[in-house]
């Protein structure tokens, strides 16, 4: 057994074993207890984060707590299926309660109608995983640079239109174990000839193998150095969407929120101006990312927020639990192509 979590060891009970039964044949009884020891913050209930808050609770970690500040909207209502349509008007973490504890009564699931912004330090510092969606840069940075300080995992995602990302941090050495195929050395007095001498795949046995993985922190995968000839080089297998990302976190610094349908004209000329100045500040030409982006990141779209809810609540699944290779460290998702690209941004 591998012990690489120093708290208690949660006890599962009968009940908890029949409820995750399918998880425990999949993944392993320890992995499912490490899981079942873990709490999560979710900051942001919008579409996306209703998709993490349900793969979470379903996943059966200890507790869940729902922080979000925002009103319920007709537009959230579109993407969001834990608040409903008659709770216009309330915040969206407490309107998102009664369904997502139905979901899974074994897990404490708490909300919060407060900014993250606001929060001290120490309330960051109470849970195994911070989840950041539809928040800001700086706050997001703030975060992740403070909980890398304790051993806390971060994750950050949003989804804008046809668009959307994850990041992880989990920390500059994080160790998980991997299923592998285990390999059988023949025997000795083997005659078949050279080929029955080496070790051969045996599909009836697998084998955990220990490894190490090192993330970058946020800060350091959104200030890489484009002028210099490394960066360069790199610069062509590099997605749009890293750029894309970039120009979208900037207008939400600017104007405090996502670009919104409702004003998709003013919103989409600011979006064209904000792409001119941070290509030109990075040393790229603005043509790298074409006028048409505008047409496509506006509102929560339901598809991609499944989509990209998946891929983040399996991440930090994964990182919980400790098992299986994590994603390193950036996931983006274009819904025009129907595909996902992962990416690696930070020292080498």
């Amino acid at each position: 057994m591998i012990d690489m979590i120093a708290k208690e060891d949660p006890i599962i009970s009968e009940e908890e074993a029949a409820q995750y039964d399918r998880q425990i044949r999949l993944w392993g009884l320890d992995a499912q207890k490490r899981l079942r020891g873990s709490r999560v913050l979710l900051v942001g209930l919008g579409g996306l984060g209703a998709e993490v808050a349900k793969n979470l609770i379903l996943a059966g970690v200890k507790g869940l707590t729902m922080l979000d500040h925002e009103k319920v909207s007709q537009e959230s209502c579109r993407a969001q299926f834990l608040v409903p349509v008659t709770a216009q008007g309330e915040n969206r973490a407490q309107a998102s309660l009664e369904r997502a504890q139905y979901l899974n009564p074994m897990v404490e699931v708490r909300a919060q109608a407060e900014r993250a912004e606001d929060q001290p330090d120490d309330f960051f510092l109470q849970f195994d995983a911070v989840c950041l969606t539809c928040c800001s840069r700086d706050l997001m940075v703030r975060v992740d640079q403070l909980c890398s300080k304790h051993n806390i995992k971060v994750f950050c995602g949003n989804v804008y239109g046809y668009y959307g990302y994850m990041f992880s941090d989990l920390g500059p050495d994080y160790n998980y174990v991997e299923e592998k195929p285990k390999m059988v050395k023949p025997s000795g007095d083997s005659n078949d000839g050279p080929k029955a001498k080496k070790a051969k795949v045996d599909p009836n046995e697998t084998t955990m193998v220990k490894k190490t993985a090192s993330f970058c922190s946020l800060k350091e995968a959104l200030e890489v150095d484009w002028t210099t000839e490394k960066a360069k080089a790199g610069l062509k297998r590099t997605p749009v969407d890293y750029f894309l990302l970039h120009v979208l976190l900037k207008f939400r610094t600017d104007k405090g929120r996502d670009p919104a349908p409702q004003s998709s004209g003013e919103d989409g000329q600011l979006l064209r101006q904000i792409r001119d100045d941070v290509l030109e500040s990075m040393g790229l030409n603005r043509e790298l990312l074409s006028d048409d982006f505008v047409s496509y990141c506006f509102s929560e779209m339901a598809p991609v927020c499944a989509v990209v809810g998946g891929v983040l609540g399996q991440e930090v699944v994964k990182a919980l639990s400790q098992r299986d290779a994590p994603h390193k460290n950036i996931f983006f998702f274009d819904g025009r192509k129907g595909n996902g690209v992962v990416d690696y941004f930070g020292p080498q």
